[in-house]
């Protein structure tokens, strides 16, 4: 038997680092539309997507976070937590909504490169562990990804 005082994490120190990678799913419509550009340049540039009442999509956000696993829990985080997060901060505010009526987008164009920007910022914010990646899929032919190192390369 271990005494009290031994670590029950089976992993040389430090811990490990994970990655854990999370759903969710929302529906937004956007119009895709430059104010620099005239009426023929945001047709020529955005196509269909220039749409004057907008179109919509059924997102799915994948969150990648990483951190080291807890001793303890054996996890990277607390689910349920990251859950709550994910409800208060990105399905609340984004679900069923115009993303073309939110601050967030007043001064750039509403495409789902900039969303997943967006999002990347809100789950920095998440006091769990570290935001790696955000990719979000727009339509079946359509995914994006940002993460912080893809800046830095």
């Amino acid at each position: 038997m271990k005494a009290a005082t031994e670590s029950l994490n089976p992993w040389p120190a430090p811990s490990p680092r994970a990655y854990l990678s999370r759903r969710y799913h929302l529906s937004a419509s956007h119009r895709l539309h430059s104010e620099s550009f005239t009426a023929d340049q945001n047709q020529a540039v955005y196509g269909k997507c220039n749409n004057p009442h907008g179109h919509g999509h059924n997102y799915t956000i994948e969150v990648t976070i990483g951190g080291p696993v807890d001793e303890t829990t054996g996890m990277v985080c607390d689910l349920s937590e990251l859950d709550a997060f994910a409800q208060a901060n990105l399905l609340q505010r984004f679900d069923a909504m115009n993303l073309n009526t939110l601050d967030e987008f007043r001064d750039v164009v509403s495409t789902t490169e900039n969303f997943t920007i967006e999002v990347f910022r809100i789950f920095e914010r998440f006091p769990c562990s570290n935001i790696q990646r955000i990719r979000i899929e727009e339509t079946s032919n359509n995914s994006f990804e940002f993460a912080e190192s893809f800046e830095k390369g």
